[in-house]
């Protein structure tokens, strides 16, 4: 790819469309960033259930946005995208407000900022080799190891990332 923002990196796609792409980077945390130091800054009350929860390198588009990727066992009326049976996302300060609490979702990353791709731009780079596809496991999503997301989602697909090379080719 090139582009250092994106060397191993595992992006949950959120959203795709005919108007493009949203996705989050779910391995790279922000250094010396914690949930509790956004929580002062928007101040936002702590309460004495409160989880820590370790902020993510969402992407290099919006850095001071912040979203939460999570579990289906948390919903706001008209606030959570629903994704799928098993990933939701939240972007507004309720979700902050309920996890500050010790609420909030059972599985989740917090992210600032994402990953985003005009119409067609994420196809034509997959179609160039820049971007290896999988299918989302919530065991690697929200799993601790975020060193260990990119083998395991390579692990998914059958790859050795020892045998991959950065040249592409045609036969």
């Amino acid at each position: 790819m090139g582009d250092p923002r994106f060397e191993k990196s595992v992006i949950y796609l959120c959203a795709h469309s005919e108007d493009g792409a949203m996705g989050l980077i779910i391995n790279k945390p922000a250094p010396g960033l914690k949930m509790t130091d956004l929580l002062k800054q928007l101040k936002i009350p702590r309460g004495d259930k409160e989880r820590e929860t370790m902020v993510h390198y969402g992407g290099p588009v919006e850095h001071g946005r912040g979203f939460v990727l999570h579990s289906n066992d948390y919903r706001t009326d008209d606030n959570t995208l629903r994704i799928d049976a098993r990933f939701g996302m939240t972007a507004t300060l309720d979700i902050l407000e309920d996890m500050a609490k010790g609420g909030g979702p059972e599985r989740r990353i917090l992210a600032l900022g994402y990953a985003g791709w005009g119409p067609g731009q994420l196809e034509d780079e997959i179609h160039s080799n820049g971007w290896l596809t999988c299918e989302a496991s919530p065991e690697i999503v929200f799993g601790d190891d975020d060193n260990g997301k990119w083998v395991a989602a390579l692990g998914s697909m059958g790859i050795d990332p020892l045998l991959l090379s950065a040249e592409a080719g045609r036969a």
